[in-house]
């Protein structure tokens, strides 16, 4: 089984925020094309299959997780 390269040091991450969809969008390095991988609880986890990288997630209805974490 090929090992799943999770969360490897990175220059950088991204993220952005659509208020208006209560979406958050978080990248590391630039934002590329990816498989979404439906993880659970608004959690989209998005995955490389070349690279064998998780190159990001997309939270949904952010604003109701915050607040119910508070």
């Amino acid at each position: 089984m090929d090992t799943l390269k999770i969360l490897q040091a990175s220059e950088q991450a991204n993220w952005d925020y659509d208020d208006e969809a209560d979406v958050l969008y978080l990248s590391v390095g630039k934002p590329r094309p990816a498989i979404g991988i439906d993880i659970g609880d608004g959690v989209v986890l998005r995955y490389d299959e070349a690279t064998q990288e998780v190159v990001g997630l997309t939270v949904i209805g952010l604003r109701a997780k915050v607040a119910k974490a508070a």
